[in-house]
């Protein structure tokens, strides 16, 4: 979460954007946050997530956000839960192998380790993230060994 000394910190990291992960009215939110980095000429823009209920219309809002906007890119929200949980999906369908995707998220949380009540949508979240990237792996050399086997059969 973004504090006001936080702030010259983007303007040395030559910070361009930042995602705010945030709800609208979070009480932990810096007040004023948009209007501060506006004035600083660091571009705002807020994919509110609410904690209790992480959805894949977020998500893709978030991907969509994160592919857009100016670099450096500054990604944040309350503890950075949303931000880790939703970076391991997107390193997954980046293609990063779960063990390094994993490991950046845990530097911050592992939801689907944690035992707190709050914590059971975000565990699925990530257990979902990481079935479909399995799948995806299996899909992917089927397909290339068909697309060999037709290419053979044409010869």
């Amino acid at each position: 979460m973004l504090a006001e000394r936080n702030l010259r910190d983007l303007i040395r990291a030559n910070v361009k954007h930042v995602l705010d992960l945030t709800p609208q009215g979070h009480p932990e939110a810096l007040p004023g946050e948009e209007n501060a980095l506006r004035l600083l000429g660091i571009g705002y823009t807020r994919v509110g997530v609410p904690f209790a209920a992480p959805t894949d219309e977020q998500y893709a809002a978030f991907v969509r956000a994160v592919e857009a906007l100016p670099r450096p890119l500054h990604v944040h929200c309350v503890a950075n839960y949303r931000v880790s949980a939703f970076f391991y999906r997107y390193h997954l369908e980046c293609g990063w192998n779960e063990s390094e995707a994993r490991a950046m998220m845990v530097q911050q949380w592992a939801p689907d380790e944690s035992d707190q009540p709050s914590a059971a949508p975000w565990g699925q979240f990530v257990r979902e993230a990481r079935l479909a990237s399995e799948r995806r792996r299996k899909i992917r050399p089927a397909a290339n060994k068909t697309k060999e086997m037709d290419e053979t059969d044409a010869i």
